[in-house]
């Protein structure tokens, strides 16, 4: 079967038109009113006003909440409220305060505002789902081994394959004055990485420069669900727009849905039996009875996988390369070991024994995700009413009562950079995560991805080709970051670097 064919979306339901449908998505999926806490008060920036809060400050983008988090949030202690248009919600970023909430014991995952949001688009995927949702059980035992360090031996030439497909673009790109665009790239490599390894699909995503349509629908999607809720809380005209707005994301995600409909039809009309997520999904029985998951809940899973599985990791990789090319000490040290350990031949591939020999190119993804963890937080919930902070940690005598119905965000961006635990927060220092210096510090101050048994499936996955990606193309290429850039960041549920452009030289 040609490209062309593969992705062709499989029109949506003849019996659900996309125009046909008679939604009320606001009943079907409420926004987020707000996370609890109507016992306490925290604290909270100064110069609170009356209607908007702690939000819509002078200066600060609203498109940007990460980052205006991180400087409203320096100095307001390990738990904190902002007030938003009446809706309140509390971070927490102190290590132990979040050690205590990531005890699977007595606190489990909650969703935060936007990823309930989500849900309107990817449903009890495994991202979106709550925990004591049948369906997550089910995908979450069925799937994990498809993701252990020794599963990675499978993806290993997967990874390569595409790394090397990149490289073939790169270098027709490559020579003086001539730049790419780092981030839409990667982007492209992730979700065709994880779409040949998952589902043994491709979008052929280096025949053209264009960004495949599902990128930037749910790219749209996403930025959606991250500001649906703010949306509706808007005085007078919030839900009214809110409606609009989800009966035209939902029309446009008819195109996701067709496509994850294609990607299942060509795996049953091909009658092949793949080892891969997909084939796990559609053979492997969840229970003694032989059943198997539900189609809607396969489809759920697969867009969970590629929106999880490649929106992160390049974000993390264009951080990266961001950083090293801004750090010539360290990414001569990078340069170093991956001539130490690869050889000279600037086109060789790592085995996959190599891959954990590159101890100090690791260390370099490690720090990326301390300043910039891509997915930058996760809430937490009781099991019962508790109190939390009860040895001080939460800044207030006796601690804090928290119920079931109150919920907390752990920031990460502001977790890992709490000074006491990470000395000089900014500084870009990959040596951070030394052995030693890991075994030293409190066992919750690092999290990027997440915590206990809701934490990423998919970090083992994530981990290993960021290190094939970095290693191929700093092997290959000399980089060159263009004159007077500085880092911008878009967030639509996670961060991305954008119009981050580098000179490419071969080596």
């Amino acid at each position: 079967m040609d490209v062309a064919t593969r992705l062709r979306p499989a029109p949506a339901p003849a019996h659900q038109p996309a125009h046909a449908r008679e939604v009320d998505t606001l009943e079907q999926f409420p926004p987020n009113s707000g996370m609890g806490w109507a016992d306490h008060d925290l604290p909270h920036p100064p110069g609170r006003r009356r209607v908007l809060g702690d939000a819509f400050r002078k200066g600060m983008d609203p498109t940007q909440p990460v980052q205006n988090m991180l400087r409203l949030g320096v100095g307001l202690g390990p738990i904190f409220e902002m007030l938003a248009l009446g809706r309140k919600f509390v971070f927490a970023s102190g290590v132990d305060l979040v050690g205590e909430l990531c005890d699977d014991k007595r606190f489990t995952k909650t969703l935060a505002p936007g990823v309930q949001d989500l849900r309107m688009f990817v449903g009890d995927g495994l991202f979106t789902a709550e925990t004591d949702e049948p369906n997550w059980r089910l995908a979450h035992d069925l799937l994990m081994p498809a993701f252990s360090k020794s599963a990675m031996r499978g993806y290993h030439d997967v990874m390569l394959d595409a790394a090397n497909e990149l490289i073939g673009v790169w270098d027709m790109a490559s020579g003086e004055g001539r730049t790419v665009d780092v981030s839409p790239w990667l982007t492209k490599l992730t979700l065709e990485t994880i779409a040949r390894a998952a589902f043994s699909h491709t979008f052929g995503s280096f025949e053209t420069e264009e960004v495949d349509p599902f990128v930037t629908t749910f790219v749209r999607d996403m930025s959606h669900a991250a500001s649906r809720s703010n949306v509706a809380a808007l005085p007078l005209v919030g839900r009214r727009r809110v409606r609009r707005q989800d009966q035209t994301a939902l029309a446009r995600h008819d195109y996701i849905d067709g496509l994850l409909r294609q990607i299942v039809a060509d795996r049953e009309a091909s009658g092949e039996r793949h080892e891969d997520l997909l084939g796990r999904m559609m053979h492997e029985p969840v229970d003694d009875s032989g059943a198997l998951l539900e189609a809607q809940n396969v489809r759920h899973q697969i867009l969970t996988m590629l929106v999880a599985g490649h929106e992160t990791t390049s974000g993390a990789v264009s951080f990266a390369l961001y950083h090293l090319t801004r750090e010539p000490e360290i990414l001569a040290r990078v340069r170093a070991e991956l001539d130490e350990v690869l050889g000279s031949d600037p086109a060789v591939d790592p085995t996959f024994e190599q891959v954990p020999k590159l101890r100090y190119l690791r260390r370099v993804v490690d720090e990326t995700l301390r300043l910039w963890p891509t997915a930058p937080g996760f809430a937490r919930s009781p099991r019962e009413t508790t109190t939390i902070g009860a040895d001080g940690s939460a800044g207030v005598p006796g601690g804090l009562r928290m119920t079931p119905d109150d919920k907390v965000l752990v920031f990460i961006p502001l977790l890992h950079r709490d000074p006491d635990v990470w000395p000089d927060p900014e500084r870009f220092d990959p040596d951070r995560f030394l052995p030693e210096h890991n075994r030293a510090r409190p066992a919750h101050a690092y999290k990027p991805f997440g915590t206990g048994e809701r934490a990423c499936i998919g970090r083992q996955f994530a981990l290993h080709e960021s290190v094939i990606v970095l290693a191929k193309l700093l092997h290959r290429f000399d980089l060159t970051p263009e004159p007077g850039y500085d880092l911008t960041i878009t967030e639509r549920l996670t961060l991305m670097p954008v119009g981050f452009r580098v000179g490419l030289t071969r080596r």
